[in-house]
Parts: structure tokens; C-alpha cells; sequence
């Protein structure tokens, strides 16, 4: 549909072994599919993932343009993309040179079964933003493979926000630091909430029903019986308060209260800047209001101890899980109750989980792993989003997620204050 944008681009690449990044000249991406699309772009996001190739845990032996996050306008589409196209995602026919799209961090075919039922980070076609055969966005282009199943276009977004026109206007209004978050980060911590709260070993207290009649595939009746308020309250733990465990937190607050649910949450991190960060985000979240003392700030010690306070030593109803090592998944299980589950979306590498089958077993723990389908949960997260503009609208205030946006000439430093956690969430602009 266009032709093919020549010369040379500034990239943010790392290299093996590890903690090695440099800005380097690179050729413009170009179309090699009919199906991809070229992005200019506009921001792209550091994210705590980022960090597992930074520092070599991935053991990866080749250089590679980094960055899952972007956003950005449209510039040149292969064939696929026409008006007459029937029988593919709507984008193939819709999408245009000029529009303006936020991408998922993995890529989706749209029409697969994985991406057909909702598990699109799993899609036959999956593949993920700045690898050594998928560069990144944190580039001034980048090429988007099936592009047609895995951008957004803002004009969908907008359709996406509600019915009335107030709504639709307010998204036009957001940001491109605010929407650039629903590329990876606000998504997986609505989605580490929403795993926890649909889980079978939940359900009892969110419905006010005993276990197995809390289900809705449950076709008996033992009793009648109505939980009372102690069995109903719900206790909740987050480990890891970088920035996904930041809208975990947020997302879970949200979506609690939205229900009108009796619950406390723990928030825990050992590095006290994110503590500070989390108890700024609470004071505005919770604006005085009932909940105001519904969630709690710990390092790791303290936590123990809220937890067997705050439930009599039961332990946590369910744990969220944002860091993706074997110390935070300890702790998990050290948290959580018998019959309890944990909802574990940090990034893992290839270490042994640290425990047992005979202790999972004797705790009745329920475990759910695993990578975000950005492109499913995006219309909840775009409903957070847009309610809770007084934390992801703005940059650099004292509860606002994104931190700061600097230019590529400041991406080593970042990268090494950010892996020493001495930086919330960092955006990218390649122009500045």
C-alpha cells in the first residue's frame, strides 16, 4: 500500500553477554510479509521484562533491538491490507497509513484457536517484541508481523471505551505516555487480578456461597447457606511493586471496590522507593475514603506479620505474584492459605519452583502461571485506565506511574538505574 521507507534508524540494542546497551544505526525495517505493518514510533516503554535480557538471564548469544512497548502511527502496510478484504480481523480492512495504534507486546494472528477463544499470547503465530527475530520498539520504527490480529487502532480503542460520547471523547483526550500502558504493563496486572479473583478457591467468598455451590457449573444443592461476614472477607497479598505490580495493585483495589467487597490487601517490596511509590498511589486511589486503611504497605518481614494479624494466622485468600524468581514465589506460598491459590505473572527463568508436590499437596495450593493475552484483556484495561487518570494520566507527580520520558542518549543509564531499582517506569521518546 505504500513504499518502502529507506535508510538508516537510531535503536536502543543490547548485547550478550549481558548489561550492555547501546544506541546504534540500524536500517529501517521494511516490509517482508503481506501481512505486516511499519510503525513509526512515538514512545516506547521500559519494562521490568526488559530486564531478564539485560542482565543475561535469558542466555541469549545475539544482539538484538530491545523494547515490547510502543506506540505509534502507521507508515507503510503490506498487501493484506485493503477494503475488499472478508474472512480476517477487521484491521486488515480498516487500517489505514496515518492511523494511529498501540501494540500488544507479543504478536496474534487473530484467528487461530488461541487468539479465536481469548488465550492470544498463546497464538500458533506468538512471537515476542525485541528478541533476536522480533526487534523491538524502542527504535523509530518497527515492522509488525500479522499486524492485522495484533495492533489496536486508536479508533477502535475509542469504540472500546463505552457508549457515550463523554467516554469516547475522554479516551481522544489520553495521553500517549497513558496509553503506551496498555501495551503490557496495566493489562497484566488487571489480568494477575482477574485470575485471582475468578478462581474456583475465590468464588465462595465473592459469591457469599460455600465451595462447590459458589460455582456457577454447580447443578445440586447441599444447603442453603449464606456465608457470613467473617467468611466472606477477602485477604490479598502482591509481591513485587515495580511498575506491573503497581497496576495490580490498583486493578485489584478497583475492581474490589467496585463490588463493594470486604477485603485488605498486603502490597510488599524489599526496596523502599517502591514502597514510597505505593503509599503515594494509595493516598490518591483511596482519597480518604473507607478504604483509605484497606491496604497495607510492607517490606517482607512486616508482611508476615500483617498477614497473620489481619487473618488470625489463616493466611492470604489468594496471592499475586509480580516478580518472577523462586524468592517471591517462596514467599507466595509461605502467605497464602490452604485452599488458596496464587496468580504468578512475573517472568520466570528456567529455575526449579521451590517446592514440592507433597507441599503443594498438603496445602491444596492452586498455582496459575504465565504470560499475559494483552489483546483479550484490553478492554478491561482501558476501563481502569481511563478511571484512574489521577494515577497513569500524568508524568513524573508524586503518584503518577510513568516517572519520566527521556531520549535514546539517556538509555544506558536507564536501564542501569532501573535493574538497581533506583527508577519507577521510564518511557522512551526517539525523537527528543
Amino acid at each position: 500500500m505504500s513504499s518502502q521507507l529507506t535508510g538508516n534508524q537510531q535503536a536502543i540494542r543490547w548485547h550478550p553477554p549481558a548489561y550492555d546497551i547501546r544506541v546504534e544505526s540500524v536500517p529501517i525495517p521494511k516490509i517482508e510479509h503481506p501481512d505486516d505493518a511499519i510503525v513509526k514510533i512515538k514512545l516506547a516503554g521500559l519494562c521490568g521484562s526488559d530486564l531478564h535480557t539485560y542482565r543475561g538471564t535469558e542466555e541469549l548469544t545475539d544482539a538484538l533491538t530491545c523494547g515490547h512497548e510502543f506506540i505509534g502511527e502507521v507508515v507503510a502496510l503490506g498487501e493484506s491490507f485493503h477494503n475488499g478484504v472478508t474472512g480476517r480481523p477487521d484491521l486488515y480492512a480498516d487500517l489505514n497509513i496515518g492511523d494511529k495504534v498501540v501494540s500488544p507486546f507479543t504478536v496474534s494472528c487473530g484467528e487461530c484457536h488461541f487468539c479465536r477463544v481469548g488465550f492470544t499470547c498463546r497464538c500458533v503465530e506468538s512471537r515476542l517484541f525485541g528478541t533476536p527475530t522480533t526487534p523491538g520498539g524502542q527504535a523509530q520504527y518497527v515492522r509488525v508481523p500479522r499486524a492485522g490480529g495484533t495492533l489496536y487502532n486508536l479508533r477502535d480503542i475509542v469504540g472500546a471505551a463505552g457508549t457515550s460520547q463523554s467516554e469516547k471523547e475522554d479516551v481522544t483526550k489520553l495521553a500517549d505516555s497513558s496509553l503506551l500502558l496498555l501495551c503490557d504493563i496495566l493489562p497484566t496486572g488487571v489480568f494477575a487480578a482477574f485470575q485471582a479473583l475468578n478462581h474456583p478457591k475465590t468464588l465462595p467468598m465473592m459469591n457469599s456461597c460455600p465451595y462447590p455451590q459458589s460455582s456457577s457449573f454447580a447443578r445440586f444443592a447441599l444447603s442453603s447457606k449464606v456465608l457470613g461476614a467473617e467468611d466472606v472477607s477477602l485477604t490479598f497479598a502482591i509481591v513485587g511493586l515495580g511498575p506491573v505490580g503497581l497496576c495490580a495493585c490498583i486493578s485489584l483495589f478497583d475492581i474490589l471496590t467496585s463490588r463493594g467487597a470486604d477485603f485488605r490487601i498486603v502490597a510488599i517490596d524489599p526496596v523502599e522507593a517502591r514502597r514510597e511509590k505505593m503509599n503515594a498511589i494509595i493516598s490518591t486511589i483511596a482519597n480518604k475514603g473507607p478504604h483509605l486503611h484497606s491496604i497495607a504497605v510492607a517490606s517482607i518481614d512486616e508482611s508476615k506479620d500483617i498477614v497473620e494479624k489481619w487473618t488470625n494466622g489463616l493466611g492470604c485468600n489468594a496471592v499475586l505474584e509480580v516478580v518472577g524468581n523462586t524468592s517471591a514465589l517462596t514467599l507466595a506460598y509461605e502467605l497464602v492459605r490452604p485452599f488458596g491459590s496464587i496468580s504468578a505473572v512475573g517472568v520466570h527463568s528456567g529455575n526449579q519452583i521451590p517446592f514440592s508436590g507433597r507441599q503443594l499437596y498438603d496445602k491444596n495450593v492452586s498455582f496459575d502461571f504465565g504470560r499475559c493475552p494483552v489483546r483479550a484483556m484490553f478492554p478491561a484495561a482501558l476501563d481502569i485506565l481511563l478511571r484512574r487518570q489521577d494515577v497513569f494520566g500524568a508524568v513524573g507527580g508524586t503518584a503518577s506511574l510513568v516517572e519520566k520520558i527521556v531520549g535514546f542518549d539517556e538509555a544506558a543509564d536507564t536501564y542501569e538505574l532501573f535493574d538497581k531499582g533506583k527508577c519507577g517506569k521510564v518511557l522512551f521518546d526517539p525523537w527528543k
